[in-house]
């Protein structure tokens, strides 16, 4: 057995986190080990790394699990604790742990240092140092530093550190954070120094709705630090910020989220930063009025440079414009080597694509999005301080030198985010599909789930992040993240009667009550509830859910306030809602707002989550509540159903969300669901089997289809590569999710710039119907946290094959399918140490699956047939089935030069229906009878039905009928 990915609160290793409570998890690996279970285990915690000065140690227990434990101590400020675990196997094997360890900040001490800002003009961007003598032999030296906007800082000459962006984007009127950083090994004995420089940043600079507002949270640069400092005989100092600090003016010249930033080396200090250095004629600073207990350990995850990308090609446009291309839409700058005159500026813009082949940047609305670089002489490496971009394409401005593509590197900028999850079909642009989702997330996962990283706007608007949520647990580690999210929504929520702002954190311009403050959409809001009961199916961390549950239950409780004012009629139907946002149904199918009746999908979230309020409250024990939001919900759903359906189950709304909101969130009796299900297939096939959904329909969609007996519905909809459809993009060349259907034009012409993000994640949510339904990997209620895994994969002859992979909280999944033939399949599954799964394998005869080369039937685990399914139940291992499916497969009609000859004639539609006799009576395939053949051949419904053997006698027909004739 080996233990790994040992984590405090979802983090490794974590230096002065926020611990309101503190949970370890950690994934044990079967490596060579007999044992498949963890029968026991032990958690020690200690105050030193070798476990002699134990504070806490939970003893041998059968009841601790793997992927959250509380231990049951109290911790004291600025204190790093050391724990392990030991696991015992099922086999008697026992392991034990490497060590992890965690450390606590300041928590409740008060602050020593003070809020300080620098005596020079405020539009200037400071730098602020104090000089500071060490006398003794160090052995432990930490900081507690915050700084508004942004800060980053020096010591001796040395920046701390990797972080980008400190202190981080939050609701900066209710709370502030404060990093901790280890700076032992910086000191030395004798003269020190410290060196901060501070940029605008979200708090002053330019942020915010409709081009955005100034100095949103304040008008000032300002910052507090702490440094305590032990030395080897135990005494100890601290250096706190006051008014013997000293400032100047920064090289930095202007920086800002949206317009970029303007860096004059000629403004340079040199060793200003260091010890020796003379500050006589620096400025003074002042203590300034900022609320120290505000300040909280940190939340937000390090926003690094996680990766780096070299362009791959060097473009000269029609316009004379010397453009880098990087052959991929992303979030971050460009670092490039310099050596130009003294006194030169150049200059980087940044923009997502290009327009007749030129530079474009207009779909970025009023952010100038670029980097200038005034040249003091020297030979340097530069790049951006307190700035950001979202671009593929740069052009390059001023460079009077020949341009070499070796001295640039874009560097890729997102909060600290593993990877977990991977996906792979036969069908290349599926492939394309999963990258353009995770690439979106990445660019939008910085340090809050923003809608878009390259216009003036960049904000986290809570529809999108509830939306994309489930996918982005699959594809990244993404626990902490939201959970850094979720506080930024409970501090707004708690000050506005327990509604969610429609961004978080919010925009508050002075003065201005208007859209950007608003509050209490539905599908927006409820990323109250949405998000807790999603981090818990992919975490398995109760103690979290129970933290989250007042935010779920007041967001509820506020939507019934406005329900009993209007009568209690359990109906939403007040306020403003963003409805199917961007749906292609609305009246002005270019507009924004879809043509489902907003109170209808308000109503359709309050009941939905009402009933998730009820299940959590049954999980966390409170019973007594769990049977109030049950109650609750039933009157709901009682009351949609006498408003929206009628006695025979009909939809009053005829719109694909309409229909699509009703199965995914259970509105309908059961026995009324089958009418629903058709009419959905009904009017599917009347919009041409493309969809027309928005944010709320979209995420939905593939879901429903392939729970209700619609999998090939839901596969064509995949697969469609003209518009409106997810592979549109893809053959559009895209590299990240558009945030309109139709962002660009067939013609490569962008369709608009007044709301145009091409790299805006929500429709990217299709990735979780790839991992639950495509490949089959599911979190189960009953044991989350892939516990218990539901493998239930979908195959379609539409794909050859598809496979993915998961580094769960619980440890590393696979589930995957090849079809063979027609209906010849394999399946592969692999279920981690401790855990166990349910698999469901379609369309198959229990007698004559093959599991790794023996009948099924011979083998000991467990599987019954169950209709035409087949359920088998797994304990960790990797297994391979393989069957003669009792379904033929579809696969794509394709047609021959014979098939040609005979397009559009009688003689061809005759044959076409006496090989596929269930064609006959579709009204949908009816309407486009007159159509040649090949056309009729790519309707969907059509191609649904066509299988290699009846390819072949279709081929067989059509030419003996050619050689008759």
């Amino acid at each position: 057995m080996i233990i790994s990915s040992l984590k405090t609160n979802s983090i490794t290793n974590p230096l002065g986190f926020y611990l309101k409570y503190i949970s370890f998890s950690w994934i044990t690996e079967q490596g060579t080990s007999t044992s498949t279970k963890q029968v026991a285990a032990k958690v020690e915690v200690s105050k030193t790394i070798d476990f002699r000065k134990l504070i806490f140690d939970s003893g041998k227990s059968d009841e601790i699990s793997s992927l959250a434990y509380t231990p049951d101590f109290v911790p004291e400020p600025r204190t790093r604790y050391f724990w392990r675990v030991t696991v015992w196997g099922d086999k008697g094997e026992e392991v034990v742990s490497d060590v992890a360890w965690f450390e606590t900040g300041k928590m409740d001490e008060p602050w020593r240092g003070n809020w300080i800002t620098p005596n020079i003009e405020k539009e200037c961007h400071p730098i602020i140092r104090k000089s500071f003598e060490l006398s003794k032999e160090v052995t432990s030296a930490r900081i507690y530093i915050s700084g508004v906007g942004l800060y980053h800082f020096e010591i001796n000459g040395t920046r701390v550190g990797k972080e980008l962006f400190t202190p981080g984007y939050n609701a900066y009127e209710f709370w502030m954070q404060y990093q901790t950083y280890d700076i032992t090994n910086l000191l030395t004995n004798g003269s020190n120094a410290i060196g901060v420089s501070l940029g605008n940043g979200w708090y002053k600079g330019r942020f915010g709705f409709d081009g955005g507002y100034h100095e949103l949270y304040g008008e000032k640069f300002a910052l507090i630090a702490e440094m305590i400092i032990t030395y080897a005989d135990g005494s100890s100092m601290v250096i706190g910020t006051d008014e013997s600090w000293k400032s100047y003016i920064s090289p930095i010249e202007f920086s800002g989220i949206y317009d970029g930033e303007i860096y004059n080396a000629n403004k340079e200090i040199e060793n200003w930063s260091q010890p020796y250095f003379n500050d006589d004629n620096w400025y003074d600073v002042s203590i300034t009025e900022i609320n120290t207990e505000k300040l909280q350990e940190r939340l937000s995850l390090p926003v690094l440079i996680k990766e780096e990308r070299k362009p791959i090609d060097i473009i000269h446009t029609p316009a004379g414009e010397t453009v880098l291309d990087f052959g991929q839409n992303m979030t971050g700058w460009v670092r490039l080597n310099v050596k130009i005159p003294k006194g030169e500026k150049i200059i980087l813009q940044y923009g997502e694509i290009l327009q007749d082949n030129c530079f474009y940047r207009e779909n970025l609305r009023t952010a100038k999005a670029e980097y200038a670089f005034i040249s003091d002489g020297t030979e340097r490496e530069i790049q951006p301080h307190f700035t950001f971009f979202g671009f593929r394409y740069v052009k390059l401005i001023g460079f009077s030198n020949e341009i070499k593509i070796g001295d640039f590197t874009a560097c890729v900028i997102y909060s600290d985010l593993q990877e977990t999850g991977t996906i792979e079909t036969s069908n290349n642009d599926v492939n394309q599909l999963f990258q353009n989702a995770l690439w979106g997330q990445k660019g939008n996962f910085l340090d809050v789930p923003t809608d878009c990283p390259q216009r003036d706007e960049r904000m986290g608007w809570t529809g999108d992040a509830q939306i994309f949520a489930s996918t982005a647990c699959y594809n990244m580690t993404s626990s902490a993240f939201y959970q850094k999210f979720m506080y930024d929504l409970r501090e707004e929520q708690i000050r506005i009667g327990g509604s969610v702002p429609f961004i978080v954190p919010t925009i508050k311009p002075e003065n201005d009550p208007g859209f950007v403050t608003g509050h209490g959409s539905s599908a927006w809001g409820d990323a109250a509830t949405i998000i807790p009961w999603t981090l818990y199916l992919h975490y398995g961390d109760k103690q979290l859910l129970i933290e989250q549950f007042p935010i779920m239950k007041d967001w509820v409780d506020y939507i019934r306030k406005i329900d009993d004012k209007s009568g209690s009629k359990r109906l939403w139907k007040e306020g403003f809602h963003f409805g199917d946002w961007l749906a292609l149904d609305g009246k002005d199918p270019q507009g924004m707002m879809g043509g489902t009746d907003p109170y209808y999908i308000a109503t359709a979230y309050y009941y939905y989550s009402t009933r998730l309020v009820a299940k959590v409250a049954n999980i966390i024990e409170e019973t007594e509540l769990s049977d109030e939001y049950h109650a609750l919900a039933d009157e709901i759903k009682a009351a949609i159903n006498r408003e929206y359906f009628t006695q025979n189950g009909r939809s009053a709304i005829n719109t694909q969300t309409a229909l699509i909101v009703a199965l995914s969130m259970d509105l309908v009796a059961e026995n009324k669901r089958l009418r629903i299900v058709e009419d959905l297939k009904m009017k599917l096939l009347e919009d041409g089997l493309h969809l027309n959904t928005g944010f709320v329909g979209t995420p939905y969609l593939c879901d429903v289809l392939s729970k209700n007996g619609l999998n090939d519905f839901a596969y064509t909809l995949l697969l469609n590569d003209d518009f409106p459809s997810w592979l549109y993009a893809v053959k559009m060349g895209a590299t990240t999710i558009w945030e309109r259907w139709n962002s660009v034009l067939p013609d490569g012409s962008i369709s608009g710039t007044g709301m145009n993000s091409l790299n805006h994640y929500a429709y990217g949510s299709i990735i979780e119907w790839m991992y639950r339904h495509m490949c089959g990997i599911n979190p189960t209620e009953d044991a989350p946290g892939f516990k218990k895994i539901r493998f239930e994969p979908k195959p379609n002859g539409q794909l050859k094959y598809a496979k993915a992979t998961l580094q769960s909280a619980s440890g590393f999944i696979e589930s995957g399918w090849e079809i063979k033939s027609s209906n010849s399949m394999t399946f592969r599954f692999r279920v981690p140490f401790n855990t166990s799964a349910e698999v469901l394998l379609p369309y198959a005869n229990r007698k004559i699956i093959m599991l790794d080369g023996k009948k099924l039937i011979d083998c000991s685990i467990y599987s019954k047939q169950e209709g035409d399914n087949v359920i088998c139940e797994l304990t960790p291992g990797y297994y391979v089935f393989e069957y003669i499916s009792t379904r033929e497969y579809t696969l794509l009609l394709t047609t021959s030069s014979s098939i040609k000859d005979f397009l559009g004639t009688n003689e061809t539609r005759d044959i076409l229906y006496q090989v596929f006799p269930n064609l006959t009576d579709n009204p949908f395939v009816l309407q486009h009878i007159e159509k040649p053949l090949y056309e009729l051949a790519q309707v969907p419904i059509v191609s649904m039905f066509v299988t290699e053997d009846k390819l072949e006698e279709l081929k067989k027909r059509l030419e003996l009928t050619a050689i008759v004739k």
